[in-house]
């Protein structure tokens, strides 16, 4: 490649422009790339505020701009967080990278307040499924209420006294150096996080050997087994923003262990499953937990989950 010049397309919130800088840092540190710039995009998913990701489509929303730009030619590559990429990549496209997972854990932002002290009734914002299932499941006194927007958006509603806590991602606090903001970090055995959560994914055309190449070099291979183990339980299942589905894998000495959680949103029924397999079976051991759930009714639970959420 004489002189390869790549354009990142990204989200304009500011998490979203954290991730596409990231990328664009690492590429530049590689031979091949001469430059690096960011097309900075507007997707229905950050237009759309006042009704719910279940009411507007889903989490598709959040990339399908980002999909135009590079079939249009306006970009090569997008950079996004993988628990906001649909299980099933469309026709065309694919994940050609990636990297290291940062946290995977849920967060607690309350102002100082411990979760076990927040008062009964107090005001949860959420508008992840998963985590309105959870947090009941944990205290069915609190009132959770949906809440979205970009990180700034829900820290300010926070503090204007909306809500007595919420619930993020410690991956994007951290990112956007507001580590502090956190009261506490969820545990998986209190929490279980999205499938992919803090993990950034590279995708662009499947057709573009060159750069699918050049990308390999940022791919992270422990985190690309687990979130295609995740993943595959969300695919196999047919998981949507209208799921409450949470997964989770990690590797030890070339094991892979994942947990899947099914749960209804109201917190009052939920399903859990674990397997475990060599590293490189990760989508093996994904199919065997997507499989258990539904020997024990998980399509039944989620179909009533959806019909819960719309």
């Amino acid at each position: 490649m004489s002189e390869l010049n790549i354009r990142i397309a990204t989200r304009k919130s500011p998490l979203a422009v954290w991730q596409a800088e990231h990328v664009a840092a690492r590429l530049r540190e590689l031979a091949e790339v001469d430059s690096v710039e960011l097309v900075r995009l507007s997707t229905k998913g950050d237009e759309v505020l006042d009704r719910s990701l279940q009411k507007i489509g889903g989490k598709g929303l959040f990339i399908k701009e980002l999909e135009v730009a590079m079939q249009d030619g306006r970009a090569d590559l997008a950079v996004h967080s993988m628990k906001d990429v649909p299980a099933d990549m469309p026709a065309g496209f694919c994940i050609a990278a990636i990297l290291e997972r940062a946290s995977d854990a849920d967060a607690l932002v309350s102002n100082g307040v411990a979760f076990g002290e927040l008062p009964e009734n107090a005001v949860v914002g959420s508008s992840s499924l998963r985590r309105q299932a959870q947090l009941r499941m944990m205290r069915p006194d609190l009132d959770v209420r949906p809440l979205r927007g970009n990180v700034n958006t829900r820290l300010g509603k926070l503090d204007a006294g909306e809500f007595d806590a919420i619930i993020l991602a410690a991956a994007g606090l951290e990112r956007l150096d507001m580590a502090d903001r956190i009261t506490a970090r969820f545990s998986p055995d209190e929490m279980l996080p999205a499938a992919s959560q803090g993990v950034i994914g590279i995708e662009c055309l499947e057709d573009n050997a060159a750069l699918k190449s050049l990308l390999s070099a940022l791919d992270h291979q422990a985190t690309t087994q687990t979130t295609l183990a995740e993943r595959e339980v969300a695919r196999r299942l047919g998981a949507s923003c209208q799921s409450p589905l949470a997964a989770h894998a990690t590797i030890a000495g070339g094991t892979l262990k994942l947990t899947a959680l099914a749960a209804l949103p109201d917190g009052s029924e939920s399903l859990r499953e674990t397997a475990s397999g060599p590293t490189e079976d990760a989508a093996a051991v994904g199919r065997t937990v997507a499989e258990n759930l539904r020997n024990r009714g998980v399509d039944e639970l989620l179909d009533r989950a959806r019909r819960m959420a719309e």
